[in-house]
């Protein structure tokens, strides 16, 4: 089909919010199934290793298993669309909790990390999501499409980690270890998210988008040599990424050590879990407004406005005493803040640099980069607080959200 006949068959824009209606609603189910196990993953990592040390190790494998889909999903969406990818992404996650559950009942640490691993499929397809809302919006409205999605994580997500005292009450009932609860119900929720695609996804935003363009085949060349392509002379484009991976290394580590940094000064798994829930509220709740600021004051300036943020909230989270306090909840929420500003500006760019030809490949190198910075910095974060203390740790991200900051910067002078 030509473009001209397509433009006659189908209502692009009537299809476009369509898509963006599915995928808010799939993210704010699916976004129970990612966080309602994020305040108590690396609780259970302890109990099974019997090492504080070894606590991040868990979302550090879910962040790890996440990068490497991200790149899998992106092959995948390339080929059949985002509706295969987005499916795949949430069952296999589904698959990932289910394996933590039992990781859980025989005190198995290899088989917590080997679920993990693959419960990062689901981080990876709830992140491709955002871009699926650009395939078919303008470029002065990409921004916006991307953080509507974005937002609808903010209903999922902050009740995902209020629901795990109920969820751990669940697996008692059950006669499963408390702690296994949250994954338990994450990965019901996941298939619940993969069915509503499933139906609801059609036609394909991206096939949909390709044809549009009178571009049905896939470009020639493999997915990371056409991805490297792209970078190649647009230095907007790959300061984008960069920003954006330094913005998500630096909000993961402070944020899976704060339920031990908690813990440590007597509090409960409930307050953890508000606290965690106002962090969440701070990454998604505003994003619409700093869509709508990203689209009219350009991509740039609001990652240069996300790095200030972080930074603030570093400062605040350095100085926190163990325990409960308004430093700590105040600081997670602006650590949250900050990455929506610098993560939906980073992201709009993205979605405004690749071409279509190698749009998914694009995307799923920079989201691998992000989820492979992440996990380095996860994996650094439970070492630093086991040597150093948490201050310490808080300051390790600063320097992470200086580098955002020369992002923004770069991106403020080059993107058109």
């Amino acid at each position: 089909m030509t473009a001209g006949a397509a433009a006659v068959t189908v209502d692009v824009a009537a299809v476009q919010r369509r898509t963006v209606r599915l995928l808010v609603l799939a993210q704010a189910v699916g976004a129970v199934g990612i966080t309602v196990g994020v305040s108590t993953a690396s609780l259970l990592a302890r109990d099974i290793s019997g090492s504080e040390k070894l606590a991040g190790l868990v979302q550090t494998a879910q962040v790890l298993g996440a990068s490497a889909a991200s790149y899998l999903l992106a092959r995948l969406m390339a080929r059949r669309g985002r509706r295969v990818g987005q499916v795949t992404g949430l069952l296999l996650g589904a698959a990932g909790a289910a394996m933590a559950v039992v990781a859980g009942v025989v005190g198995s640490m290899t088989l917590l990390m080997a679920g993990a691993l693959v419960l990062g499929a689901t981080t990876a397809a709830n992140a491709a999501a955002r871009y699926a809302a650009t395939d078919l919006a303008s470029p002065s409205t990409r921004g916006r499409a991307l953080s509507t999605v974005v937002w609808a994580t903010t209903v999922g997500a902050v009740l995902g980690p209020n629901l795990a005292g109920p969820a751990g009450d669940l697996a008692r009932v059950l006669g499963l270890p408390e702690l296994t609860g949250p994954f338990l119900v994450g990965g019901a929720v996941m298939v619940v998210a993969a069915l509503l695609v499933q139906v609801l996804m059609r036609p394909d935003p991206l096939l949909l988008a390709r044809e549009l363009a009178d571009d049905t085949e896939v470009a020639e060349g493999t997915s990371w040599g056409r991805a490297l392509d792209a970078f190649s002379g647009r230095p907007a484009l790959v300061a984008a990424a960069t920003g954006q991976a330094l913005a998500h290394a630096a909000m993961i580590a402070v944020m899976i050590m704060t339920p031990l940094h908690m813990e440590h000064g007597g509090a409960g798994l409930e307050v953890i879990g508000l606290v965690l829930s106002v962090h969440v509220l701070g990454m998604f709740a505003f994003s619409p407004l700093v869509g709508l600021l990203a689209d009219r004051a350009g991509r740039g300036p609001v990652l240069l406005a996300g790095s200030g943020i972080l930074l603030a909230s570093l400062v605040l989270c350095g100085v926190a005493p163990e325990g409960h306090s308004w430093q700590i909840t105040t600081g997670l929420f602006l650590l949250g803040l900050g990455w929506s500003f610098a993560t939906i500006a980073a992201a709009a760019t993205v979605a405004d640099q690749a071409p279509l030809a190698a749009r998914t490949d694009v995307q799923g190198v920079s989201d691998m980069a992000m989820g492979l910075t992440a996990a380095v910095a996860g994996a650094a974060s439970g070492v630093i607080v086991g040597e150093f203390g948490f201050p310490l740790l808080a300051t390790f991200a600063a320097a992470l959200a200086v580098g955002v900051g020369l992002s923004g910067a770069v991106v403020a002078r080059h993107a058109r």
